[in-house]
């Protein structure tokens, strides 16, 4: 809830999608769905809603790595030809919200009414927001724990097909309460990604996960470069120039991306 300004009382209200203590969805997320399923692609809904086409995927990326199914689905056609509408149940979970929605203004048009001056409440739920720079971000389950000597190995499900392992101090796990089943974040960072060619040998100490380039974005300095892992995550890297010397990225190509465990940060939501 914000206010409008120093002379105006207006109450503002963002609807997400909540679920337990986990925050899934607001209404930046909801607004771009809604626009992809009236477009059908993803650079009009990105026009329609006023953000870049990156930017949209970026969103898109995110709310398939964070929710336990695909809400959208690419379609083959290239970096701009190619379709793009919701899943099943992407259009189950928009209707839904949809009609949230309309309850949720109504509620908040109400209490704007009651309530003379919010800036000290504005304030603080300003100051207690939580935001990260890392911008892989995926919701995972622990499927296994290895106790070690110093650290402690975690092992998570973030997709039916994908694994990553983290590597955390006991003190953390403790911290934390972790425990097979716990559902907890985990953020990498994607300039700790490297790619490599397909047929290269995985590292025994890092995770190794495959993937098709789905967006590939080259600079003079580098590149940023987003892997399909399936199941509808994705992982971004970015690579140095040198780094790209060495690899002929295009999209569509299979490549092998590794980081190691002890790169993978643990958040319990």
């Amino acid at each position: 809830m914000t206010r409008d300004s120093d002379t105006s009382s207006s109450l503002k209200g963002d609807l997400f999608l909540e679920s337990g203590k986990d925050h899934s969805f607001d209404s930046r997320q909801l607004a771009l769905l809604q626009a992809i399923q009236s477009c059908g692609s993803i650079s009009a809904a990105a026009k329609e809603v006023g953000i870049s086409y990156k930017t949209a995927w970026d969103r898109l990326n995110a709310m398939n790595n964070l929710s336990d199914q695909a809400l959208v689905h690419r379609a083959a056609g290239g970096a701009r030809g190619g379709g793009t509408r919701l899943t099943g149940f992407g259009e189950e979970v928009l209707e839904g919200l949809k009609a949230l929605q309309a309850e949720h203004s109504e509620f908040v048009s109400r209490l704007g009414e009651a309530v003379q001056d919010i800036g000290d409440l504005s304030r603080f739920i300003r100051n207690t927001n939580l935001r990260t720079s890392a911008r892989n971000q995926f919701r995972g389950t622990i499927v296994k724990v290895i106790p070690g000597t110093v650290n402690t190995k975690v092992v998570l499900a973030i997709s039916d097909v994908s694994q990553i392992t983290a590597t955390i101090t006991h003190d953390s796990f403790d911290r934390m309460e972790l425990q097979e089943g716990s559902e907890v974040i985990a953020l990498i960072k994607s300039s700790w990604v490297s790619l490599k060619e397909i047929d290269s040998a995985p590292s025994a100490n890092s995770n190794n996960l495959t993937g098709s380039i789905s967006q590939l974005n080259l600079g003079d300095d580098g590149a940023e470069v987003t892997l399909d892992l399936g199941d509808g995550k994705s992982l971004c890297a970015v690579l140095q120039a040198e780094q790209c010397a060495a690899l002929d990225l295009q999209e569509g190509k299979e490549m092998a991306a590794q980081f190691e465990a002890s790169s993978v940060i643990l958040m319990r939501p």
